[in-house]
């Protein structure tokens, strides 16, 4: 492929995903970009690239710069994350909620839905301690693609067995076929939508958690600035933030702290935010 036809493919990604494709990854947009050369029924990666380059319908424009997301995901990943969430961040929203008894909370770059589901089987294992309440789920990733298979809640053996425990894949999953099925409750808490974190949180409304977690690693500085203000913006009093184990807003935002002794789990800065300055 030509430097020409590459360069504005990584621009094109850039534009409309955020994800940063530096130089030395042309090997990856080879790959990933072929099975759609094949079924556009073109000779190569460089003839699909150049079509892009010079108009493309928009479907095929999705479908290829979806194609660059890695859209890894596994039930109750990195532990940590989940068992903070059970043991320490819901009872302590459970009493300052308990006015209104109303819990919101928002998986952005959700992929193919093992971590909202996951948020869902501990919501429901809370038992009484949320009686009563209203839960809810928002689960959103820029992939069409992606959100249709969470929205169908089907898993493989592979899938399933990463991250559940066998009491868990028995309570909360049914077999079907060679596949295995999530229960009609936890579908029901989950609500799948489309959504780039490049295009602000205006409508969302307010969450009272936000997981962000393994997607900001993919954002250059500034854009990662804007993301932080956005979530933000529309995280309620006294709500949590979870990011991922390689992420992190020092040096670049102080709307949110470290809580201690939580890895990977924020809280609204003490202070007020203001965007941190980069020596």
């Amino acid at each position: 492929m030509t430097d020409l036809d590459f360069d504005h493919f990584r621009q094109l990604v850039r534009q409309r995903s955020g994800l940063a494709l530096t130089p030395d990854k042309a090997y990856l947009v080879l790959s990933r970009l072929a099975p759609i050369a094949r079924t556009e029924g073109l000779a190569d990666v460089s003839a699909l690239l150049t079509r892009l380059r010079l108009g493309a319908p928009e479907a095929l424009l999705r479908r290829c710069v979806d194609a660059m997301a890695t859209h890894e995901s596994f039930f109750f990943r990195d532990g940590t994350p989940f068992n903070l969430l059970a043991d320490r961040v819901l009872p302590e929203l459970i009493e300052a909620r308990r006015a209104h008894r109303s819990l919101r909370i928002w998986c952005a770059a959700c992929s193919s839905g093992q971590e909202p589901y996951s948020v869902a089987m501990l919501l429901q294992e809370a038992g009484g301690a949320l009686a009563g309440w209203r839960t809810e789920i928002v689960a959103t990733d820029m992939s069409e693609s992606i959100l249709e298979k969470a929205r169908s809640g089907l898993y493989t053996d592979f899938e399933v067995h990463r991250g559940l425990s066998e009491a868990r894949l028995n309570r909360w999953f049914t077999r079907e076929g060679a596949a295995w099925q999530v229960s009609s409750t936890l579908k029901q808490m989950v609500s799948f939508r489309p959504h780039n974190l490049l295009d602000g949180t205006a409508g969302l409304g307010t969450f009272d958690i936000l997981f962000c977690r393994n997607v900001l690693i993919y954002f250059d500085v500034p854009q990662k600035r804007t993301i932080f203000a956005d979530l933000a913006a529309v995280m309620a009093d006294r709500g949590a933030l979870f990011l991922g184990s390689a992420e992190t807003v020092i040096g670049i935002t102080d709307a949110f702290e470290l809580t201690p002794g939580a890895p990977g789990l924020y809280r609204p800065s003490t202070v007020p935010a203001r965007v941190a300055k980069i020596a």
